[in-house]
């Protein structure tokens, strides 16, 4: 599915000066994150020219308008806008020239002002533009932010995803999405996860009911989005299963094609989830820095043997 960011909504968040808006120009939608700054298309040559992209003019780009005569620039601006790119973004607060205002109103092409620098303006767009474009997915569990890592709970309804949370949120860690977690694959390959803005904040407990968790802890008990760095699996116990007791072995869970560590933890009456996520989660970033506790173990182990041989 492809996904599209409206022109308006972009004016809206960097605050960017309508130069000119043709009626309805707020619902253009825009499918690219990256800017296209028409090096080669005000030299003459389209053939390239990727009209998904936004235009971006800063002042070298104006400063070389200018220097061309009237009916050359007019030539190569028309060039630009009849191949209809979303909109024309100028930097640096420059004035357009002329021929480009009278074009814009020719062609209905919205033309926008920033007083950003170009490099500052093209990186807080792209950034922008590639999490509201990123592929999703809508993920059933909870997404908590435990010592600074992001850590996805799955497993079916009612085994105590939410129960765990709040023992969690008690302990002062934070909640970010209970119920669904919608997940963002980030172009650096990241998986971001955040809550549906209707449910964001609000908790499900069987017996209790409906949770406001900012209202009722404060504003630190929550979060607006974190990065799924490792998924627990959460499991009814089954006797006849044999679960992992050393760690030796990695697992992964598979988001968006990204594969994320995970472990499996398998519940029933008297285990503490909420104490063992948050041991997983520090382990985790050991493991990260390089430390592995199971791989100590096996080297002890095996220094034992080979000293009693």
């Amino acid at each position: 599915m492809q996904y599209a960011v409206l022109l308006g909504d972009i004016v809206e968040t960097f605050g960017l000066e309508e130069l000119y808006m043709p009626e309805g120009g707020e619902d253009i939608p825009v499918y690219r994150a990256d800017l296209n700054r028409p090096g080669l298309a005000l030299a003459g040559f389209t053939d390239y020219f990727d009209n998904k992209r936004m235009l971006l003019i800063s002042r070298s780009e104006m400063a070389y308008l200018s220097t061309m005569a009237s009916e050359v620039r007019r030539e190569r601006v028309e060039a630009m806008f009849v191949r209809k790119p979303p909109g024309v973004l100028l930097a640096r607060g420059v004035v357009p020239v002329p021929e480009l205002m009278e074009l814009a109103l020719q062609h209905e092409m919205p033309v926008l002002r920033s007083y950003r620098s170009s490099t500052v303006l093209t990186s807080q767009v792209f950034e922008y533009l590639s999490v509201m474009l990123a592929p999703r997915e809508l993920v059933h569990g909870v997404l908590m932010e435990v010592y600074g890592w992001g850590v996805l709970m799955v497993g079916q309804s009612g085994i105590g995803k939410s129960e765990t949370a709040v023992e969690l949120i008690k302990r002062g860690h934070r909640l970010v999405a209970d119920d669904a977690v919608e997940i963002k694959r980030l172009p650096t390959g990241m998986l971001q996860g955040t809550a549906p803005e209707t449910i964001r904040h609000f908790i499900e407990i069987r017996g209790i009911g409906v949770l406001n968790v900012r209202n009722l802890f404060g504003m630190s008990a929550v979060k607006l989005h974190e990065n799924v760095l490792l998924v627990a699996q959460l499991e009814l116990w089954d006797e006849h299963k044999v679960y992992d007791r050393l760690g030796m072995e990695d697992q992964y869970y598979e988001i968006l094609g990204v594969k994320v560590p995970s472990m499996t933890v398998p519940v029933r009456p008297g285990r503490n989830l909420s104490t063992i996520i948050e041991v997983a989660a520090m382990n985790a970033r050991m493991k990260m820095m390089g430390y592995n506790s199971a791989e100590e173990l096996d080297v002890r182990v095996l220094r034992a043997i080979n000293h009693w041989e």
